[in-house]
Order: C-alpha cells, then sequence, then structure tokens
C-alpha cells in the first residue's frame, strides 16, 4: 500500500513509518520541516501542514490511507485538534484517500466507569487542556464522512520498552496500563491493511 503519515517525525509516528516499512508499504512522511528529519529511512520526506487542507491534499494524493500521530504544543489543544480533524477530512477526501487512522488520547475514552478516564478519580489533570483538545478533535471526526478510527494506548506509552510484537484490544481505558510505540504502531497498521473499525475509537493495551 501506499499510506501517508502526518506527524511522522514525533514518537508514535516514527515508530508507524517503521512498521509500515516493516511490512513493505510505501510511506511519504509529512513532517513541518524535512530538513531536521533525515533519519526517518528509505521513505519519502515531505513539509506539510496538517491544519491546511490544501496540504494534505498535496501530500496524499496517490495514497491509499493515512496515519495521523500529529501535535503541535505551540498552539492551543483545541485550536489545533479541531483545526486538524477538520483539515484532515476535508484534505484526503479532495485527495481521494478514504481510510484515516488517527493517534488518540486514553484520556478521552471511557474507563471502567464508563465515563471518560479523565474524569475518573485518581486521575492527573495536570495536561487537561490537552485531553479536552483531543475531545473536541474526536468529535469534530464524529461529523465528517471519511471511514475512520481513533485508536487510542488503555493508559500511557511505555517510553522506554521494547517492542513485544503484539498488543490487545482493551476492554475500557486503565490509567496502569503501559504499551510501547513500536506495539502500539503494529495496531495503528492493522487499522490501516485490514480495518476493523470504521468511525470508531478504540483503545489498544499491551499483551
Amino acid at each position: 500500500m501506499n499510506i501517508v503519515v502526518f506527524g511522522a517525525g514525533g514518537r508514535a509516528g516514527r515508530q508507524a513509518v517503521a512498521e509500515a516499512r516493516r511490512r513493505g508499504h510505501q510511506v511519504t512522511a509529512v513532517v513541518r520541516d524535512p530538513a531536521g528529519h533525515g533519519d526517518l529511512g528509505d521513505v519519502r520526506v515531505v513539509a506539510g501542514d496538517v491544519t491546511d487542507p490544501a496540504s494534505i491534499e498535496r501530500a496524499a494524493a496517490g495514497h491509499d490511507a493515512a496515519i495521523s500521530a500529529a501535535a503541535d504544543l505551540s498552539v492551543a489543544p483545541h485550536d489545533f485538534f479541531t483545526a486538524s480533524a477538520r483539515a484532515l477530512s476535508t484534505g484526503l477526501a479532495k485527495a481521494g484517500v478514504p481510510r484515516l487512522v488517527v493517534v488518540g488520547l486514553a484520556s478521552v475514552l471511557p474507563g471502567a466507569s464508563g465515563a471518560p478516564l479523565m474524569d475518573e478519580p485518581g486521575y492527573p489533570n495536570e495536561y487537561r487542556a490537552f485531553y479536552l483538545g483531543h475531545a473536541a478533535g474526536l468529535d469534530e471526526l464524529r461529523t465528517c464522512d471519511l471511514d475512520w478510527a481513533y485508536v487510542a494506548p488503555a493508559g500511557d506509552f511505555d517510553h522506554g520498552g521494547t517492542r513485544v510484537g503484539r498488543y490487545l484490544l482493551a476492554d475500557h481505558g486503565d490509567m496502569t496500563s503501559r504499551i510501547t510505540y513500536a506495539d502500539f504502531a503494529i495496531a495503528l497498521l492493522d487499522e490501516v491493511e485490514a480495518p476493523r473499525h470504521h468511525r470508531a475509537a478504540i483503545s489498544i493495551r499491551e499483551a
């Protein structure tokens, strides 16, 4: 497949690129500044703005699916995630790309109580504005016509762990769960290659 990865320079984006190449796919890695990402491997690296529909359309033309792992901490989270969701839905549709897989956050998905994980007792909320921005972006996705999947770790990422090579679907968010970026990327590529979840949000946990 031809897969375009937005936010390819970040930790989740890099692992998505690596997993796609491991499976033999052709990858276009979209970053803000290609000059700073010469270490992404044998992929096409292009400049792009995930909040600009025209930029997305140019980068995504001729691709079969898109992954978005983009974030911009210099912009208010609500503004960034809503703008990027709208731009992706518009730009990918114009480029004829039918499938979008988005890297999400556990905090906005249901915990064991059924309430959003970020509202459960004891959940750390020092980054609540970031959580709410993600939630607003997910709400924007729900209004678009693309076939999308919002994939979140059940808890958080294990930043130092090694690739196990498998993962599990989680019944709900769990703040104690940790999965490596490499194993999380397996789930992203599975949803690209053989989509099981359509216009839905899911949680992924360690195996």
